[in-house]
């Protein structure tokens, strides 16, 4: 049994020793110290096994503190590698040379095909395509773009040819700015010092000085033997020992994560376990956190007296059966849903990258497309202009489906709310939390979504870029108190860094969000958030108990001893219990199931 001790102390316990020994030699009471004198203190008193535990859980406890380091700079290398390491830029002599992005200056014409990421911020000169933003911005919906639009690094070209000039070089776009507001939310936010440590800071030397108080000052006094008050002395010490207090923390929180686990909830360490039942604010991302974050056919409003929903929806499928942009797969699942007939090809289709396509069908001309198209083709009267913005004054995003130049209907499509979403809402508004909802989307998008979750207007906060975010979060914790953080994508990831405790929707999530968050809801559930604040409630409650037993124990005995009745077996019995008991106490938190 010693030497398997002896090992285990060897293995997990040296660093600790070693720091004892340093701040021992320089007369520096802290948290190593403490935990050496456990140690010493209990091989001295035969404790082999309760001497190990101590080191090993210790040891524990400081190695997933040393992990949780590593998230900053794993963050920031997710940001860089978003945007491609080459770009294609136009030479002198006309030509296109494959080069470094680091390379290419503020004002290079550069070309991005169709698929690829643009490599740097810049100005559209020439092509029509619709790009995906949403690492940058959170969108779901892919953003249509002509000439003279602006082009984020990071964003994924869609279906157009596209020539671009530079306007911020490698180092300063949107993305490097992203990565930069990462680090410095992440240098702000200091460590909390653990209660323990703070105690131990006068606990240690409290207790060594009474206990050689105890010992030498009566008998200087007259007021008994000298053998009589160094044994209460040494009693003292025995039952000062901290092994109880020490263990009481650790074995407590690491059964938290534990159960906290069990649940999908993942927790990068103790700290944000405990800190989950201070928040007083929670602010959401809403595509992707609050939303299902894919869009989804909404309505169909027919604008021509012979043509019905369901025609309509037909033909627009027809129209999208073989593209993969994100609305048209939307429209095509509808179709497949509602109607499920066959769905027969069209003749002559064309695309049109940035407004959408058109097509024959049965020797009639068809388009199917974004309002720019439709005003192109003359197809916007009136009514339609009105339906258009009717329907996007609900957060609606708009294809038109025209034949020649006669708008036959209006397609709307919108992302969806996360079926628990409401329902886990109202619960957290329940426990007092006040919400914010923080999107990229168009305010009338996000009011119309919060709306769906029961949320009021004025929680919304809307259109943000990622920094404004980030100023979001900073400010609600200037003026709320402890704010967490729920997002899921990469324009998240500076915000997420800023809150006081960063929680990220885990599968989904990007795994930038999931670096810097501290805590990962790993079945995207949102009902876990609830679950997780009960939990730490419950850590809290078991803490607060451990301590009063390791402490209450030793003051009962002290006032034993001091009474004269008190003795080193007493003493050791006070403290083997006290660290039995606070053990079992918190393997409690084990013993609750799976919901």
């Amino acid at each position: 049994m010693i030497a398997l001790a002896v090992a285990t102390m060897l293995i997990g316990g040296l660093p600790t020793l070693r720091k004892g020994w340093i701040a021992l030699k320089s007369v520096t009471l802290n948290i190593h110290l403490l935990m050496s004198l456990a140690v010493i203190g209990a091989i001295v008193l035969g404790q082999w096994p309760e001497a190990a535990m101590v080191v090993w859980l210790f040891g524990l406890s400081e190695m997933m503190e040393s992990l949780s380091l590593a998230r900053a700079r794993d963050a920031i290398r997710a940001l860089t590698q978003l945007a491609p390491e080459t770009a294609q830029v136009q030479g002198e002599d006309g030509r296109w040379a494959t080069v470094p992005a680091a390379q290419v200056a503020i004002g290079a014409r550069v070309r991005v095909p169709p698929g690829e990421r643009v490599p740097l911020d810049g100005r559209l000169l020439t092509g029509r395509s619709s790009l995906n933003e949403a690492a940058l911005t959170g969108e779901a919906m892919p953003v249509d773009k002509a000439p003279g639009d602006t082009l984020l690094a990071g964003s994924i070209n869609g279906d157009g040819l596209l020539e671009m000039t530079v306007t911020a070089d490698k180092g300063h776009t949107l993305l490097d700015r992203m990565a930069a507001a990462v680090q410095q939310a992440q240098s702000q936010r200091a460590p909390t010092q653990a209660f323990i440590d703070r105690f131990a800071r006068v606990y240690t030397p409290a207790v060594v000085l009474v206990a050689v108080a105890l010992a030498v000052l009566p008998p200087l006094l007259g007021l008994g033997a000298w053998s009589d008050w160094i044994y209460k002395g040494l009693v003292l010490l025995v039952i000062a020992c901290p092994c109880a207090l020490v263990i009481s923390t650790p074995v407590t929180v690491v059964s938290g994560l534990a159960a906290a686990a069990r649940r999908g909830i993942l927790i990068k360490g103790g700290l944000y376990l405990e800190r989950a039942r201070q928040l007083k604010t929670l602010a959401f991302d809403k595509t992707g956190t609050l939303t299902e974050g894919r869009p989804q056919l909404a309505a169909v409003q027919p604008l021509y007296p012979s043509v019905s929903a369901d025609q309509a929806l037909h033909l627009a499928a027809r129209l999208d059966a073989g593209s993969a942009h994100p609305l048209a797969q939307a429209i095509v699942a509808a179709h497949a849903e509602r109607l499920g007939t066959a769905l027969a090809p069209v003749e002559h289709l064309r695309n049109l990258p940035g407004l959408g396509l058109t097509a024959q069908l049965e020797g009639q001309g068809f388009a199917l497309g974004n309002e720019r198209l439709a005003e192109q083709r003359g197809a916007v009267d009136d009514e339609a202009r009105s339906a258009a913005r009717s329907l996007q004054a609900q957060g609606h995003t708009l294809v038109w489906l025209m034949r020649g130049t006669q708008t036959l209907a209006l397609l709307a499509l919108s992302d969806t709310p996360r079926p628990e979403a409401a329902e886990v809402l109202r619960a957290l508004r329940g426990r007092g939390l006040a919400l914010t909802m923080l999107s990229g989307d168009q305010r009338a998008s996000a009011v119309a979504m919060a709306g769906r979750l029961g949320l009021p207007e004025d929680a919304v906060r809307a259109p943000l870029l990622p920094q404004d975010k980030l100023d979001a979060i900073a400010a609600l914790a200037g003026s709320q108190g402890p704010v967490g953080m729920v997002g899921d994508g990469v324009n998240d990831a500076p915000a997420l860094a800023r809150a006081d405790i960063a929680i990220a929707m885990g599968a989904a999530g990007s795994a930038t969000a999931l670096e810097t968050a501290d805590i990962a809801l790993m079945q995207d559930d949102l009902r876990k958030l609830p679950e997780l604040i009960g939990l730490s409630e419950r850590v809290a409650t078991v803490l607060k108990q451990n301590i009063a037993v390791a402490l209450g124990l030793k003051a009962v005995v002290a006032a034993l001893t001091l009474a004269g009745i008190g003795s080193l077996w007493l003493a050791v019995l006070a403290d083997a219990g006290a660290s039995l008991l606070v053990v079992l106490n918190g393997l409690r938190l084990l013993r609750e199931g799976r919901p």
